[in-house]
């Protein structure tokens, strides 16, 4: 597995940021590029279970590794969430189970700078350079309006 980086500068308070990211009704927005209808369910509370779902409730199952408010967020993956059964022992989860998704914000000339790490395999990492920088554009728009 490898972990690629992605950032993103944006004029608005890293607390602005922060509740774009997380919240119920900017999440499905900023990651649409990823897959419309997108959705979350936790309370992004350090331990929780967090569900990352299409529009048809399929996804993965992660869980909420590390949590600093407004400053950083680690998700750990676990496996695949379908037809309502939480899969962690599939071939396809065991390429990339123990993968992370960290999300880390600092100022930088008195702007937010959003910073995203994560691990993918080989065969989705074209697939992540072109979607992340879509986000984080969808982010800042956000963010900056």
């Amino acid at each position: 597995m490898e972990r690629i980086y992605f950032k993103i500068e944006i004029d608005a308070t890293k607390e602005k940021v922060w509740d774009i990211l997380l919240g119920e009704t900017t999440y499905p927005q900023w990651t649409a590029p990823f897959a419309e209808g997108s959705s979350v369910v936790t309370d992004w509370q350090v331990g929780s279970k967090a569900l990352f779902l299409n529009a048809e409730g399929d996804g993965m199952v992660s869980k909420i590794a590390e949590h600093i408010p407004n400053e950083y967020i680690s998700i750990h993956h676990l496996g695949f969430y379908k037809d309502g059964v939480e899969d962690y022992d599939s071939e396809e989860v065991k390429k990339w189970n123990d993968a992370y998704e960290n999300y880390k914000l600092s100022i930088k000339d008195g702007k937010s700078l959003l910073s995203v790490e994560l691990d993918t395999t080989e065969e989705h990492k074209s697939y992540f350079e072109e979607t992340w920088p879509k986000a984080l554009e969808k982010v800042k728009a956000l963010a900056e309006r």
